[in-house]
Parts: C-alpha cells; sequence; structure tokens
C-alpha cells in the first residue's frame, strides 16, 4: 500500500479558496492566479494525496467529495497554524508597539480594568494607549475592523470567523430595581410580573447586535448605549434591568438598589474573552496586558444557580 506524500502549503491554500469561494474561478481572484494555476495545484495535491477531493462531474460547481470533507477540518489546522505562526513571528519582527488601541467591554469591572492599567503604565511606560469603552458586539466590532488590537469582549466573540481569544473572567449579571419601584417593593415576585415594567436594556448600534436582544423579557424598554446611565436611571426608580455585580454591590448595601427573586429573570454569568485578529496578532506590550487580563480572569467565580447569559 503506497504511502501519501506531503502536500504544500500552497496546494492546502489553493483547496481552501475553492471551498470557501466556491469555484475555481473566484479561487483564482481570491489569490491573484490563473484559473489554469488553481486547476493545476489541485491536481497536484490530489496527486499528493492519492485522492480525489472535488466531484466534477455534472456540476458548474466543484462539490467535495466524501475524502475532501473528510479532510476539510484537518486542512483549515494546519492552514490557520502557519497563519498564526507567521503572523507571530512578523509581530516578533516589528518590535514593542508605539501605541496600542484596547477596546474593553463595559461590563468589566472598573476597579480591575483601572489597576491593570496602573500595572501597563509602570512596564510600558513609552507606548500610548487609546482606551475604548464599549458594549456588547461593538468590541468584536473594532477588533475586526481594526481600530483595536486587542479587546476584552463579552460572550458574543465565541465563534466569529478570524477572532482568537483566550477566557479572561466573568461577572454576575443580576436584575435589581430601585426600592420604591413595585417590582422593589415586592416581597415575592409572580412569573412575568418583569413583563409589565420598564426594563432598561444596554445597546449598541454595532452589526454583531443589529436587530439582537440579549436577557430582554418586558415589551415595553427603554434602550440606552450608556452603562452609567442606566445605572443612575434604575436608581431613580424608572424601570429594572440587568447589571452586573460589582457595580451595584455598594447600591445593595446602601438600599439605593435591590435585587429581584424573579423567577422567571434570575440574571446569569456574562464571560469575558481576550481578543485578537488571528491575522494580526498582538505585539510585545499588548500580549503582556492582555496576559495579565486572563490572569486576573482567573479568581472569578461562578455564582450558583446563574447560568450564562
Amino acid at each position: 500500500m503506497s504511502e501519501p506524500g506531503t502536500p504544500t502549503f500552497d496546494q492546502l491554500r489553493i483547496f481552501l479558496a475553492i471551498v470557501d469561494t466556491g469555484s475555481f474561478a473566484a479561487a483564482g481572484r481570491k489569490l491573484n492566479r490563473a484559473v489554469s494555476v488553481i486547476s493545476y495545484g489541485i491536481a497536484n495535491l490530489e496527486a499528493q494525496l492519492g485522492l480525489s477531493l472535488f466531484d466534477r462531474e455534472g456540476t458548474k460547481k466543484p462539490q467535495l467529495t466524501v475524502a475532501g470533507r473528510a479532510l476539510l477540518a484537518e486542512t483549515r489546522t494546519i492552514a490557520q497554524g502557519i497563519d498564526g505562526l507567521r503572523a507571530k513571528v512578523k509581530g516578533m519582527l516589528d518590535g514593542l508597539e508605539a501605541e496600542i488601541d484596547l477596546a474593553v467591554d463595559v461590563m468589566l469591572p472598573a476597579e480591575r480594568l483601572g489597576k491593570l492599567l496602573r500595572a501597563f503604565r509602570h512596564e510600558f511606560p513609552t507606548v500610548q494607549l487609546r482606551l475604548h469603552v464599549e458594549a456588547l458586539g461593538a468590541i468584536v466590532a473594532m477588533v475586526l475592523d481594526r481600530k483595536a488590537v486587542i479587546g476584552i469582549s463579552g460572550p458574543l466573540s465565541a465563534g466569529v470567523e478570524g477572532i482568537e481569544s483566550m477566557a479572561a473572567g466573568l461577572v454576575p449579571m443580576v436584575p435589581v430595581a430601585a426600592p420604591d419601584h413595585p417590582l422593589g417593593r415586592m416581597d415575592r415576585i409572580a412569573p412575568g410580573a418583569g413583563r409589565n415594567h420598564i426594563q432598561l436594556v444596554l445597546s449598541d448600534r454595532s452589526r454583531f447586535t443589529e436587530g439582537r436582544d440579549f436577557s430582554v423579557s418586558s415589551p415595553k424598554t427603554w434602550r440606552l448605549a450608556d452603562l452609567g446611565a442606566k445605572h443612575a436611571l434604575l436608581r431613580e426608580g424608572i424601570g429594572w434591568g440587568n447589571m452586573p455585580l460589582p457595580m451595584i454591590e455598594a447600591d445593595l448595601v446602601a438600599g439605593t438598589l435591590v435585587r429581584l427573586a424573579m423567577p422567571d429573570h434570575v440574571g446569569g454569568i456574562y464571560r469575558f474573552s481576550s481578543i485578537w485578529r488571528r491575522d494580526t496578532p498582538p505585539g510585545p506590550a499588548a500580549s503582556w496586558l492582555m496576559d495579565q487580563f486572563v490572569s486576573a480572569g482567573k479568581g472569578d467565580r461562578d455564582q450558583e444557580g446563574l447560568g450564562d447569559v
């Protein structure tokens, strides 16, 4: 039984380009190659492996064979690994950054953010930092659009193509209201009671959350793009809503807000990830900062009874 040959990285790129674009011609345009070069590359790859990867009979679009489908995931893994290696080497050759754009989810506790940025200033006094505090999908959008080299994002970054991530902690989200709000005065809140009152909802204008709602249960909503404004309106008794627990712990102690025991809306765990573009890995200073966020998040613990938001 003959042994398969070793494909070149260029052959694997051609294979993935055909799969992603749907045709040999489109793959040629993507890679800036002639169609004949694409066909020759695939023919050589199939010869190296001893397998037919595409069924070209009776269809205008090349269809993956059973063997092609079986090898697709492995090929993507290899390609991503090579891309990551090349990008990392480029970052090392480029040296220390002159400046860094950092996008941070507004849910991240301010005390943690301040502590880590103070350490960053001490460690890298020559590196300028631009801090962008955003909500929901805006962090992912800024990283994808290269407006930020790294981001500390909420759960919306999961599974986004082209984004790499590492877990960076969590924060409990709990429903609260002012003590004089109708829900705040209830000793026992019936299922569905929240639908009768205004829910204050954090929103953003990024393409990742356009037209989508998260943890919204009331048809009566006020939508705000600023978490501080939401906090203030909650304290004024205008509505009820979810807030990160560290931000309102002092209010719960002082009695300016009360935690709502809503049987159908108990809150949840909001998980953070440190994210960056796969093709643009962070340089030395940004990598150090990202590692600090990851390390700080390792001490966070889930709360019993709360699932992921």
